[in-house]
């Protein structure tokens, strides 16, 4: 695709147009690429400045992108149904890898981006070269439904909906509720992807705070104990959902070491210009 001046592009994918952004630090080379996955309610701008600074911390190239309903991209179309994160994975984001011309992808994803990270590497093991996953989920559990439902409850009565509103724009109503809705309804209670866990060959680095409001310990082990190649995790203390920015410079220096260890050294590159 190609590359515009303009630092957001388009991707047609999954029936809908995704905004996206590359992140060139430097001399990077054509591979490997860092693909960022956002979570349930993020997009490109609530990455902050952690995927351009990842990409120069590594030296490699970066896209980040917003699935559908998110961000820039196209509303949601139809009701999300319980297989949301098996279709963004199976079906949306080889598309989004094909328009931008990525072959072998290293991902990186948080939350719901880093469930579709794994789902991803168990339906295409020989794709991806490694996997970073930050607080990503493989079952249910209370924490992950008591954490949604205060988000309900700030999103009805407090400011969530008018912060959301910021970066959604008038998508936020049917994404907030696609989102909530669809992790509190009862099918989805029983949703559970360790089976599928036992495909993924690639190398997996599982990171989440010890504070994580939507999740405990048992899912990072259910990752490590699940996935088939080497897998790696660290639980940051004093740290809650969101490690890339509440412990980034663990997560920079952690992502590092993990990549240099299975990918083999990795240049430097000058650190991102302040964004404006």
């Amino acid at each position: 695709m190609e590359r515009a001046s303009d630092p957001f592009f388009w991707i047609e994918a999954g029936g809908a147009r995704l905004r996206a952004r590359w992140l060139c630090p430097g001399d990077a080379p054509e591979e490997p690429v860092l693909v960022f996955l956002h979570e349930g309610l993020g997009c490109i701008e609530l990455w902050r400045d952690f995927p351009a600074r990842l990409c120069a911390c590594l030296g490699l190239r970066g896209l980040v992108y917003d699935r559908v309903g998110y961000g820039g991209s196209d509303p949601l179309k139809a009701p999300r149904t319980p297989r949301y994160l098996h279709e963004q994975a199976e079906e949306v984001l080889p598309q989004v890898l094909a328009a931008s011309g990525i072959a072998a992808p290293v991902l990186f994803g948080h939350s719901d981006g880093g469930t579709i990270a794994l789902l991803f590497a168990a339906a295409f093991p020989d794709r991806p070269r490694a996997l970073v996953v930050e607080a990503a989920h493989v079952f249910v559990e209370e924490r992950s439904l008591a954490g949604i439902r205060s988000a309900v409850a700030a999103y009805r009565h407090g400011d969530l909906a008018a912060r959301l509103a910021r970066y959604h724009g008038d998508k936020t109503d049917a994404t907030f509720w696609a989102w909530a809705a669809t992790w509190l309804s009862p099918p989805f209670r029983d949703w559970n992807i360790e089976a599928e866990l036992r495909r993924i060959s690639a190398p997996t680095l599982v990171i989440q705070g010890e504070a994580d409001e939507y999740g405990t310990q048992l899912q990072v082990e259910a990752i490590c104990r699940g996935v088939a190649g080497p897998a790696e995790a660290h639980l940051l203390p004093q740290c809650a959902h969101v490690p890339h920015l509440q412990a980034q410079q663990q997560v920079l220096r952690l992502t590092r070491r993990f990549l240099e260890r299975h990918l083999g050294p990795l240049r430097p590159a000058p650190p991102p210009a302040p964004e404006s």
